[in-house]
């Protein structure tokens, strides 16, 4: 019987041992000649046999390797488990299983049923041993070399070998987390229109994005945090992803290898000798892990600021930046502005486009600006209803995509349709991104906007000085105070968003620029540019930014009032002039409410003081 128990054991029951799917391996009932404490010494060897067999038909089950004959075959598989990390920790399973099956053969050859029963029983309670955890370890091992090679793959060649999408890096962006939005109460609470809502935004030291303004930007790769190990933090999977996502660049992109050269300085071999090291050590070492991890990043990290800031001038490319979104060229958008006035007053159509990019080029030539490398990489666009969403500035690389072309409401005039599209060149692009340039134009039209109001209150004020030797009645007193007032707060404004702002945060940016070799610290330096300059400039600060639309929008209307009635105010006239008159004083003092709230709840101690301090004295 020693003979069948040592087969039993093995996977193969038969007439004394039977094996039962539910109840496992047992000794066949009422046998004659063992003694019930016999039948229960050897129904606890059995659960061995039990273990074993449910082992083998997992591995079976999952690698397709046979180990036990059919009367007790597995069925297929209903829990759709699958993938490369399986069949490894099958592989390593199966390994584990070998000293077992070993001593089953050391067993029979010795014929010692003591011995034997003495060796199962030992086994019996494997929790917690040494054995056991040099076992899950070895297991674990196996698992790891599938993780290595997945990983020289990523980060030494850009592919992402992942079919059964158990790595944790994928392609497409992060799932992300939808905040849920609580609803929040909208009552006035008497100050100046100021809402529960807008208040408990100030209180609660937030900035509000407005929709689609800070939308995240269109990665290609993104960690899935999930399948990361527990033991591999996430500040080393997102150099992982880092690098991967640059290599795959340099990959992927056709360009001239005498000048971009290998990205990881042609030390391809030695990072893979190196993974292939730590692959083959028994135990998985985060320190050493990390430590190449690291070598690998900072290989990358500093080529690409080589290549980014000396070869590709990084910093000539952000003066662009900070010239065409920015308004840096004043000059430029003030000719721009005359020249497109009365084009862009009024809804855009089909030839607006076209328009205003002469206007532009024109612009561009009267103030000397011909430079024939840079005015072909820079266009204005124009999203007006109907427009075909294969429009050639969204097929630009780098450029804005095309919006979709869904119905939207018709822009009230070309002004707020208007966009600034740029040719971002190979490697920029992975800084100036789609999604970035998009900010970068939501900037570029609130900066117009104040612009363009600025000018039009100028015109105003050259209206009047023509006028100044004519009589005046008291409508026209109301009239050129109300001037003076907008006039006063759009040019701290414009001070203030221009020197207070886009200066300070520029020069800080390039500063910082300056002062490091890591090509990841620039795009965090820019990110966060771009960030304070759209909470410093309160666009994210729905309440303020709200009301300085509000307020742009009265000043627009006073000039049109101004500009089109020559001759003294009629009864008509005056009625507008005073709804101009209530609406920015109500505005206004809404505005230094806010603004007040703002820097005694200390959001930041750069937001707005100098339009605070103006507006107070102004008063």
């Amino acid at each position: 019987m020693i003979h069948e128990l040592l087969l039993a054991l093995s996977g193969y029951p038969g007439t004394i041992f039977t094996w039962n799917k539910r109840t496992g391996l047992q000794v066949s009932q009422d046998l004659p000649f063992l003694h019930p404490s016999e039948t229960s010494v050897l129904n606890r060897l059995c659960k061995l046999g039990s273990d074993y067999i449910r082992f083998t038909e997992f591995i079976e089950q999952h690698t397709g390797h046979v180990h036990q004959q059919e009367h007790h075959s597995i069925q297929t598989n209903q829990a759709g488990l699958n993938g490369v990390y399986l069949r490894a920790f099958c592989t390593g399973l199966d390994s584990m299983l070998q000293p077992y099956r070993q001593a089953l053969l050391d067993l029979e050859q010795e014929a010692q049923l003591n011995q034997l029963v003495w060796n199962m029983e030992m086994r019996s309670y494997p929790v917690c041993l040494p054995p056991v955890r040099m076992a899950l370890e070895k297991i674990l091992a196996v698992c790891h070399g599938v993780m290595y090679k997945q990983l020289a793959a990523w980060m030494l060649h850009g592919l992402l070998l992942d079919q059964s999408e158990e790595f944790y890096v994928k392609q497409g962006p992060s799932a992300g987390g939808a905040a849920a939005n609580q609803e929040e109460d909208e009552e006035d609470l008497g100050i100046g229109g100021l809402s529960g809502k807008q208040l408990k935004e100030l209180q609660d030291l937030r900035l509000i994005e407005e929709e689609n303004m800070l939308a995240p930007s269109l990665q290609q790769f993104s960690l899935r945090a999930e399948m990361l190990p527990s033991y591999v933090p996430i500040r080393v999977a997102e150099k992982i992803l880092f690098v991967g996502e640059s290599v795959q660049m340099f990959e992927n992109h056709n360009h001239s290898p005498s000048r971009a050269g290998s990205i990881l300085k042609h030390q391809e071999d030695m990072f893979a000798t190196e993974l292939h090291r730590l692959k083959q050590q028994p135990f998985f070492s985060l320190v050493d892990f990390e430590n190449l991890i690291d070598g690998i990043r900072s290989t990358v990290a500093e080529h690409l600021w080589t290549l980014m800031v000396e070869e590709s001038d990084l910093l000539g490319q952000l003066k662009i930046i900070k010239d065409f979104y920015l308004l840096g060229r004043g000059e430029l958008y003030q000719v721009f502005i005359d020249h497109a006035q009365h084009m862009l007053k009024t809804p855009p159509t089909a030839v607006t486009e076209h328009d205003v990019n002469v206007a532009f080029q024109q612009a561009a030539h009267k103030v000397l600006l011909d430079d024939d490398n840079l005015l072909p990489l820079l266009h204005l666009t124009i999203d007006y209803q109907g427009k075909e969403s294969k429009d050639v500035t969204g097929t630009r690389e780098g450029a804005t995509p095309p919006q979709e072309s869904s119905p939207r409401e018709v822009p009230p005039t070309g002004w707020a349709a208007l966009g600034l599209a740029y040719k971002v060149q190979w490697p920029l692009h992975i800084l100036f991104t789609p999604a970035v340039l998009e900010k970068y134009n939501v900037i570029f039209r609130y900066l117009l906007s104040v612009r363009r109001v600025q000018s039009e209150l100028q015109h105003c004020w050259a209206l009047q000085m023509q006028r100044k030797h004519l009589k005046s009645n008291q409508t026209d007193a109301v009239k050129w105070r109300l001037r003076n007032h907008m006039a006063f707060l759009v040019d701290n404004l414009q001070y203030y968003l221009q020197v207070d702002v886009l200066e300070s945060q520029f020069s800080q940016l390039l500063q910082q620029i300056n002062s490091t070799r890591d090509f990841e610290s620039i795009r965090l330096a820019h990110d966060h540019f771009l960030s304070n300059l759209l909470a410093q400039s309160f666009i994210l600060l729905k309440p303020v930014f709200h009301c300085l639309n509000e307020i742009l929008e009265l000043c627009h209307n006073f000039c049109s009032l101004v500009s089109q009635n020559v001759a003294p105010l009629d009864e008509r006239g005056t009625a507008q002039l005073d709804i101009l008159v209530k609406g920015f004083s109500r505005q206004s003092f809404l505005l230094f409410k806010i603004l007040s709230g703002v820097r005694n709840h200390q959001i930041n101690s750069d937001l707005g003081p100098d339009m605070t301090l103006h507006y107070t004295l102004g008063r």
